[in-house]
């Protein structure tokens, strides 16, 4: 493979940082569709006590919007973040997208992790007095506001790799692992929200030809275009389901299929036992190699279409990972309502647009990561697994709370 100017660091252009301080509000409602960013004064005195620490700062990841609300989160503190960015992102806009946020702090790494150079950067920015980090530990978009996919454990050694450069430079080092929810909250009055939701299941159903009726409950609507999507998915994969086979595990099916052949295009074998969060970050991977430059002995005579197809059985597969018929019924906010609609409109339309809404923003108490220095240093692993584990649990408490921000919408209809 080639690694010529694969990697791409951060040039950090303070013109243009103090334009996105300045610009930051018309930013995200003009390009994102944010109405505003909401941090309460605790966790606002919580952010402004660590301007001066290395901090690695972690945060949920169901939209590609949460680099600018770190961006907001870091304005808040005072101070500045670098972030890790998947590769692909450099490319966006003809590429025009790099040379904005590599100039605000990012630096790229490709999926999956396993790229040395972006490592040693990470390691570098910690390792500096004040030095910090924003990174995901989902190390993908998921799609879902209230849930939370498996934690990749190359976060926390990170950091410790980072601590232990630290110490280098200073005995008394540490890095705040700082544990940020993002939840979004649509704007508007529940009857407008329902309007909203409403004229677009009506468009998803006119492109099924599914006879809308009006007096059916809105989660049947919504659960009758998911299984149409279902049933065709399966005819284009030749999937015959047997009787005893329930949604949930018709489901696993498609998205199995979609993720085997989107792989097998690319030359990846996946065993048994692999989970599809694994076959997509393993495909990402592949994706992001070859749209860097990287010479895939696998997949290196693909085309841009041929990528193209692939990434719409990955889309495919993503559609029935999210659309989970418990966590829709369990609590049907607008905002689950929506999560699905993005989806339906993705695979149909090939695109779609975010609603307005804004950003709520919560904090867990930091910890050290001193505090496991000392194991770390007596078993790597393990204490990897420790921490992955506590940055886990922080983050769920924080998913916990914030659920209730948004409301179940069904007595309303």
């Amino acid at each position: 493979m080639q690694s010529k100017n694969i990697f791409i660091p951060h040039e950090i252009s303070y013109p243009l940082l103090w334009t996105f301080d300045f610009a930051l509000p018309l930013i995200l409602k003009k390009a994102l569709n944010i109405d505003g960013i909401d941090i309460d004064e605790e966790d606002k005195t919580r952010l402004r006590s660590l301007s001066s620490k290395r901090i690695l700062y972690i945060s949920n990841h169901p939209s590609t919007i949460e680099p600018a609300i770190a961006y907001y989160v870091a304005n808040v503190m005072g101070s500045r973040f670098h972030y890790m960015a998947s590769r692909n992102v450099f490319n966006w806009g003809l590429g025009l997208a790099g040379e904005i946020i590599k100039r605000v702090g990012a630096f790229s790494v490709l999926a999956g992790g396993a790229d040395k150079n972006s490592i040693k950067m990470a390691r570098s920015v910690l390792a500096q007095k004040s030095g910090k980090l924003a990174i995901y530990p989902e190390g993908m978009l998921t799609g879902e506001n209230d849930n939370l996919i498996p934690f990749m454990p190359g976060v926390a050694q990170i950091g410790l790799w980072g601590l232990e450069d630290a110490l280098k430079k200073d005995s008394q080092a540490d890095i705040q692992v700082l544990s940020v929810f993002v939840k979004y909250v649509l704007s508007g009055t529940p009857r407008e929200l329902h309007k909203e939701i409403e004229t677009s299941i009506q468009k998803i159903e006119k492109k099924l030809n599914i006879t809308s009726n009006m007096k059916n409950n809105l989660l049947n609507r919504f659960i009758e275009v998911g299984k149409i999507l279902l049933e065709n998915a399966e005819r284009d994969y030749n999937i015959k389901p047997e009787p005893n086979w329930d949604y949930n595990y018709r489901a696993g099916r498609v998205r199995h299929e979609a993720l085997n052949q989107a792989a097998h295009k690319l030359g990846i074998k996946f065993s048994e036992k692999d989970d599809a969060i694994h076959k997509i970050r393993e495909i990402f991977t592949v994706i992001d190699e070859l749209e860097a430059g990287l010479r895939n002995s696998k997949a290196s005579n693909l085309s841009k279409d041929d990528l193209s197809k692939i990434k719409k059985e990955v889309e495919r597969a993503y559609i029935f990972l999210i659309i989970k018929v418990d966590y829709l019924v369990s609590y049907p906010s607008a905002e689950r309502f929506m999560e699905w609609i993005y989806r339906f409109e993705n695979v149909l339309f090939g695109e779609t647009k975010l609603r307005p809404r804004r950003a709520k923003v919560t904090t867990f108490e930091p910890f050290g990561l001193m505090e496991y220095y000392p194991s770390y240093k007596r078993n790597k692993k393990e204490t990897v697994i420790k921490v992955t584990e506590r940055l886990r649990h922080d983050m769920e408490a924080l998913m916990t709370n914030c659920i209730s921000l948004t409301k179940p919408m069904i007595s309303t209809i």
